[in-house]
């Protein structure tokens, strides 16, 4: 599908996954810079959610910046998991909900408004599913959702800072909640944003500015569905390193091409893994050697590693600030 795009689509794909307009017709302004016009940008991003290549245009906020979040995996009998898939999935504070090849099959992310929410919730799957959740919180980000390059060098990487949590303010969840399907397509998305939630369009833009500025919101643009792009060989590979090494490594690994996400996470019991990467590819092999390539980076420091390739999406969106507000 990418194949069969115009260069100006292709454009408006990979140059605004950052920095999509914060303006008052941010359409004008981005088919501007992709050489068409307004309307034929929001035509163009129409046609791509339809055919699902996007799922949105708006926020990829930083993890805990809202709330609290958590990477969870259930060990599921194969014969039982699709139903306690869809068990997990109807979870509103789950917005990823993955297949992968381990023992521990079932992966998926949960956000809940505070600690104690986020611990009901994984009380509440493992009462449903009558399952051991492994609950893997995040400790410390190399590398996160920066989107995926489509060969236009536009996304080169980018420093990960440290979310300024200071810099939320009061109605800010009400912000988010009211994009966290994405902005309108319409010639002033802000305007209509700011009218739904009671706000001027100006309030809205400058709301943004900040949190973005702030990393609070880790990038502000088009949401790429990888599988629709032809990465359909993805794999969640996870390092046994020693924590005073773990930080060092998690940096090296931060830095190397066709790595896309990669932190520290708390261990487990059950699972003594606690450096993350998330690769994705084309097919299977280019993926394997990119895993072979960070395992030999690892050498002295590693005490083992295992690969999890994906196998089913059951559950993919951004984080449901409404759903939050109304549990809080």
């Amino acid at each position: 599908m990418i194949g069969q795009l115009d260069r100006a689509s292709t454009d408006l794909l990979d140059r605004f996954q950052h920095d999509f307009p914060l303006v008052p017709a941010p359409f004008a302004e981005a088919g501007r810079l992709a050489g068409t016009g307004g309307a034929e940008a929001i035509d163009v991003y129409r046609r791509m959610i339809a055919d699902g290549l996007i799922s949105r245009i708006g926020a990829v906020v930083a993890p805990n910046a809202f709330g609290a979040s958590t990477l969870a995996a259930i060990a599921v009998p194969e014969a039982d998991l699709e139903m306690i898939a869809e068990t997990v999935s109807a979870e509103a504070g789950v917005n990823h909900n993955y297949e992968r090849e381990n023992r521990f099959n079932l992966w998926f992310v949960v956000s809940a408004p505070s600690e104690k929410g986020l611990t009901q919730t994984l009380d509440r799957i493992e009462c449903k599913t009558g399952l051991r959740v492994l609950d893997l919180r995040l400790e410390e980000p190399f590398h996160l959702d920066l989107g995926f390059s489509l060969g236009t060098d536009t996304q080169a990487r980018r420093r990960l800072a440290k979310p300024d949590c200071s810099a939320i303010g009061g109605g800010d969840h009400l912000l988010l909640a009211a994009i966290q399907d994405g902005i309108p397509l319409v010639e002033r998305p802000y305007r209509q944003i700011g009218e739904a939630i009671g706000w001027s369009e100006d309030r809205v833009l400058a709301r943004l500015a900040v949190l973005v500025e702030a990393n609070v919101i880790r990038r502000f643009g088009v949401v790429i569905r990888h599988r629709a792009i032809g990465m359909k060989a993805n794999a969640m590979a996870v390092w046994d390193v020693g924590d005073e090494d773990a930080g060092a490594l998690g940096r090296r690994f931060a830095a190397e091409p066709g790595v896309t996400l990669c932190y520290r996470r708390r261990r487990d019991e059950d699972w003594r893994y606690n450096l993350y990467c998330m690769v994705h590819g084309v097919r299977r092999e280019e993926t394997a050697e990119i895993v072979e390539r960070l395992d030999g980076l690892a050498s002295g420091v590693s005490r083992g590693h295992t690969v999890l390739f994906s196998r089913r999406c059951f559950k993919q969106s951004g984080a449901r600030f409404g759903e939050m507000r109304r549990a809080s």
